[in-house]
């Protein structure tokens, strides 16, 4: 069985670093390490140990009985094989050994690993036996890993042995060889050996039932008495019938003779007698059967001086009374508990004024009261995991979830629960390490006056605390007695003694992991509660907490993925909003509370003092649909630069989102894009008109001066991406001082309220608000968010303005060419009356030059316009569609240096093409005022 081990010389350098205090890395198995630092922790000595002896071994135990053949076995297959197995109890005390071969034998004697001495893990260090008992599963422990010098030359594997019924460790099964005959088949054979001897337990308590059962039978038979006739199952439906079940087995558990009175889900009442069943072994348990005579449900007779019954509760009748227990004398004398029946006034409970007869009562449960006891746990600890996966988990957020277990916990399973997270588990990222300063997120207890660290404070475990090791182990740690937990005290002596003396005794930790990775620590406390915790409460424990680990760690990832695609979307949208005059505008982005989705808006300057305003909605939610909305966003900002008209925009948008839906449309692509919605409008204050057209979107509302409201009826476009139908554009004259309001369909569609209601809510909102765009905004927001927004919201107000019609100038241009010096002339005076001299000179040029080309090249009439507004608007328009464009001219040529020129005078400049022509603008800064001098 010889096997090449890792480096030896490796482990050993591991060991030294550890004891040392330097860091191990990853050298060292991580169950041996948090071994070893058990063992520091508890100051087991490296070069000796010293193992207690006791001499009064139970040899006639029912695990000693049912190991015994076992072992056997398992010796007869290590025959010839350099290895011995080994029994022990519960307190790692060794009960037998099987001899092995001569040699070893030896050895084992000297590092006294024989009946009679114990080897928990505190005193002997990293070992198989101490080591899988205090972990509670196998263990395999090969060399250098054992913690103490004198066995490091041996390997064992061990695996406990668990009651079948509790789950509590009852002993242990150990193989142990040299450490160069090891094998990794020694901890598979220990496996089948455990299985092998918990079913023999398991075999046991099944034969003691059935001798009861027998006996039950044998007695109602010596007495005369016969079952129904008709199985009870056949009368009652299946709830009713676990129901009966159930209440059976807390019968059984409580080990007394009772009258019980239960509802079933009809209304009609049941009785339940229990009664002792002593078996001629001498096995005490208890039979419990439900009264129902011909197949009726009748009640109690409970007329005064019967025996009292709880109805669905325990009766008040306690074990060894069997006088009033008629159920008793159906039982032969010889297995009737308690003294002969006395004389007891008042009539004997009956059905229906009857004394119970052989054809009463349908047997529902024979049982031990330990055993029934366990089942009745079990069926409470399953109640507690079905409520656990209903309650916990029903949102995607953090500390709500945290929450949920803790109120899931208390008081059915702890009188106090506590969740530890680190901040970066509550932002959506994932823990730098174990180590660090922790925030209780969610507190549950029974009473105020715990002393325990409340919700919100921020913990910092030392080293030695349970939680600590638990999150630096990522195993669970169990402190039945918490006055004895090492390392627990320490962490805040005065708040423990305060702790203490509150009456909690008990401590649970569990490491909240998932995917592998320790998010943080969940503790349950116990004072109240009867009993410290138990093995198997630490295996409840781990279940309920594994199952809010993976909800809490979905609800992180939520969190993480909302938070980036919220601060994508942010940056995406616009950060401040542009100078220009044409309106007043303000504007909310509201992100919906369970996911992020693509509404966006925009507020755009473009030639000629004009501005668009746009809104959309793009489908879906999360980092795809906030990309999207900036791919959208852009798309609107590039074809509005373009100078498109309201629909032949909204045409080129719909072309370019069914292409990109095309691209996406591949295997393992995003979801398309198709269905978003865009409405776009550009609004002139020269002319006070607006422009509109929308795809898919909601009309915008408009709020005249004199406070009319109205919605304009835009022509409704098909949403972008269906292509094949053309875009429709309403022009509208706006007058100066009227609100424009785009939106999106969050604001006034909800899961309770169509969109005609909030349209309506919208218009009543508006008629009494009357106020800035920046009232408008909050005003429509306090009316119609509901308190939980299941889609985002984004909301445009733009208060319109007009341009002075002095701050325009016009001419006419004629074809003679001799027209251009007359223009100059007129432009030159018009600067001078606004008080633009400064600008003479370039918009001389840029005036010749604009001119010069409409007459030369463009069809008549053609027009001049000046436009002083934030710059110096400069604009020549004819009636042709050909537009200039700027390229580089040889040395040879005689023209093509005008627009290059313009271009190079101009802050900006380019073609708009209108509904008769084209217009060619050009913009200028307005010069700095100068500051005004101190007298």
């Amino acid at each position: 069985m010889a096997v090449i081990w890792d480096d030896v010389h490796l482990l050993d350098d591991a060991h030294e670093r550890f004891l040392s205090g330097r860091p191990v890395g990853e050298q060292v198995r991580r169950s041996i390490l948090t071994s070893w630092q058990r063992c520091r922790l508890q100051g087991t000595a490296v070069d000796q140990i010293d193992l207690p002896y006791r001499q009064d071994l139970d040899l006639e135990s029912s695990l000693v009985r049912v190991a015994g053949p076992v072992l056997d076995r398992l010796a007869s297959t290590l025959s010839g094989m350099h290895a011995v197995a080994v029994l022990c109890d519960e307190h790692a005390q060794v009960l037998q050994r099987r001899a092995g071969e001569a040699s070893l034998t030896r050895r084992l004697d000297a590092v006294q690993l024989l009946p009679g001495f114990g080897w928990t893990e505190q005193i002997a260090g990293t070992n198989g036996i101490g080591t899988a008992l205090e972990d509670r599963r196998p263990a395999f422990i090969r060399g250098r890993e054992h913690f103490a010098d004198t066995i490091r030359f041996f390997a064992c594997a061990a695996a406990p042995i668990r009651d079948p019924l509790s789950g509590s460790v009852q002993g242990l099964v150990d193989l142990t060889s040299l450490r160069e005959d090891a094998d990794p088949m020694m901890l598979t054979l220990v496996r089948e050996a455990v299985a092998d001897i918990e079913k023999l337990l398991l075999d046991q308590i099944g034969e003691r039932e059935r001798v009861l059962l027998r006996t039950f039978l044998q007695a109602k038979r010596a007495g005369g008495r016969t079952g129904t006739g008709v199985a009870a199952d056949e009368l009652l439906d299946q709830h009713d019938w676990l129901f009966l079940q159930e209440k059976a087995a807390e019968l059984i558990s409580s080990g007394r003779s009772a009258i019980v009175e239960v509802t079933l889900s009809c209304g009609q009442l049941v009785p339940l007698l229990s009664r002792p069943v002593v078996s001629p072994t001498g096995v005490t348990g208890i039979a419990v059967e439900a009264l129902l005579p011909d197949g009726r449900l009748q009640s109690l007779d409970t007329t005064p001086g019967s025996t009292p019954v709880q109805q669905n509760g325990t009766s008040v009748q306690q074990e060894g009374d069997t006088a009033a227990d008629p159920a008793a004398l159906w039982l032969p004398p010889a297995a009737r508990p308690g003294p002969p029946p006395a004389a007891r006034p008042g009539p004997a409970p009956c059905l229906g004024g009857e004394q119970p007869n052989a054809t009463d009562g349908w047997l529902l449960a024979v049982g031990e009261p330990g055993v029934g006891r366990l089942a009745l746990l079990a069926r409470r600890r399953l109640g507690l995991l079905c409520d656990a996966g209903v309650r916990i988990g029903t949102t995607l957020d953090v500390t709500r979830t945290a929450e949920e277990l803790a109120e899931v916990s208390v008081p059915r399973f702890a009188d106090f629960a506590a969740v530890d997270l680190p901040d970066a588990v509550l932002e959506g990222e994932e823990p730098i390490g174990p180590s660090g300063t922790l925030r209780r997120v969610a507190f549950g207890a029974i009473d105020q006056d715990s002393h325990l660290y409340q919700r919100g404070a921020l913990v910092e475990y030392i080293p030695t605390a349970p939680q600590a090791r638990c999150l630096a182990s990522g195993q669970s740690v169990l402190e039945p007695r918490l006055e004895t937990a090492p390392g627990w005290m320490d962490q805040d002596p005065a708040r423990g003694e305060m702790i203490r003396e509150a009456g909690i005794h008990s401590l649970i930790t569990v490491p909240v992991c998932a995917r592998g990775v320790v998010l943080g620590v969940a503790s349950f406390y116990r004072s109240r509660f009867p009993g410290a915790f138990q093995e198997d409460d630490l295996s409840l424990a781990e279940e309920l907490v594994s199952r809010a680990a993976v909800c809490i760690d979905n609800a992180r990832r939520y969190t993480l993925e909302h938070t980036t695609a919220l601060a994508l979307q942010r940056s995406l949208l616009p950060r401040a909003l542009p100078e220009q005059n044409a309106v007043e505008v303000a504007y909310r982005y509201l992100p919906a509370q369970a996911a992020v989705g693509g509404d966006w808006f925009d507020v755009i300057p473009l030639s000629g003092a004009r501005v668009a305003l746009a809104v959309g909605d793009v489908t879906g939610h999360g980092l795809h649909a906030s990309a999207t909305m900036g791919r959208l966003r852009t798309a609107v900002r590039n074809f509005s630069e373009l100078d498109l008209p309201v629909d032949e925009l909204l045409t080129h948008l719909d072309d370019l989102v069914g292409r990109l839906d095309l691209e996406e449309d591949t295997p393992g692509g995003e979801a398309g894009i198709i269905g978003a919605t865009c409405l776009y409008g550009v609004y002139d204050p020269t002319t006070r008109r607006c422009a509109l057209a929308r795809a898919g979107h909601l009309a915008p509302a408009l709020v005249l001066p004199d406070g009319t409201v109205d919605f304009p009826d835009v022509p409704a476009g098909p949403p972008l991406g269906l292509g094949g139908l053309p875009f429709e554009t309403l022009d509208l004259d706006v007058p100066e001082g009227s609100l424009l309001v785009f939106y999106t369909d969050g604001l006034v569609q909800g899961r309770h309220r169509s969109i005609d209601i909030g349209l309506e809510r919208m218009r009543n909102t508006l008629l009494r608000c009357g106020g800035s765009p920046e009232e408008t905004c909050r005003a429509l927001l306090e009316a119609l968010l509901p308190a939980r927004r299941s889609d985002d919201v984004a909301l445009l107000v733009a208060r319109t303005r007009a341009l002075d019609a002095r701050q325009v100038a016009h001419w006419e241009l004629s074809d003679d060419p001799s027209a251009v010096s007359r223009l100059r002339t007129a432009v030159i005076r018009q600067l001078a009356d606004w008080g633009l001299e400064e600008l003479s000179f370039t918009t001389e040029l840029i005036i010749s030059e604009l001119a010069t080309n409409a007459i030369r090249y463009a069809t008549p009439p053609a027009q001049v316009r000046l436009i002083r507004d934030r710059v110096l608007i400069c604009e020549v328009s004819d009636c042709t569609s050909t537009s200039p464009r700027l390229r580089r001219a040889a040395a040879t040529d005689e023209g093509g240096r005008g627009l290059f020129l313009v271009a190079q005078l101009a802050q900006r400049w380019g073609t708009r093409y209108t509904a008769s022509g084209k217009a060619i603008w050009a913009e200028q800064p307005l010069p700095s005022p100068e500051p005004s001098r101190e007298r």
